[in-house]
């Protein structure tokens, strides 16, 4: 036996557990039991990104979502003439969820601002799973629609009171 072969399964091994924890954790996942979970987590893939690398583009539909393991992204938005930079990302964040579930163009890009590496599960796999678990989609679809009503909860806290502009946009929970 390859000595070699064996440390690479025992690696294996470990990144499907890290990978296991890591879902655990995510909200959108957070719903679903641990036989579901395992697959998922088999499913998904690592990828290392360098500073400056594009990580999805602005209009694309690359049906993925992702979690960013270790390093730091820039989101932005490119409106034809100006791209300006929305927000940072860093080691713990989860973003595309919903382009899981169905066709979602991009509304802005990623770019790793550093060394990154994200662990991502592509639509196409997902729906596969989700094929295979179909009594799991309404805890996805629950844990998505709790994710949202808490953010728009958050929302109207921090900014109702401040921003009257800001105000007339949200309702987003009433979709």
């Amino acid at each position: 036996m390859n000595s070699n072969s064996g440390g690479n399964d025992a690696c294996q091994s470990c990144e499907f557990q890290e990978n296991l924890n890591i879902l655990r954790h995510i909200y959108f996942f957070s719903r679903l039991p641990l036989d579901t979970l395992k697959v998922l987590a088999y499913l998904c893939e690592r990828e290392v990104f360098k500073a400056g690398d594009t990580i999805f583009q602005q209009n694309d539909d690359d049906g993925q979502a992702l979690y960013i393991v270790s390093g730091e992204a820039r989101l932005l938005h490119h409106d034809g003439s100006h791209e300006s930079e929305i927000r940072e990302y860093a080691a713990g964040d989860f973003i595309g969820g919903l382009s899981l579930t169905g066709k979602m163009e991009r509304l802005f890009s990623l770019e790793a601002k550093t060394d990154t590496v994200c662990l991502i599960l592509y639509r196409e796999k997902f729906t596969k799973a989700m094929d295979q678990f179909p009594d799991q989609a309404p805890r996805i679809f629950q844990a998505m629609a709790e994710r949202l009503l808490t953010w728009e909860r958050n929302f109207l806290n921090d900014h109702a009171a401040t921003c009257e502009g800001c105000i007339q946009f949200v309702g987003v929970s009433l979709l």
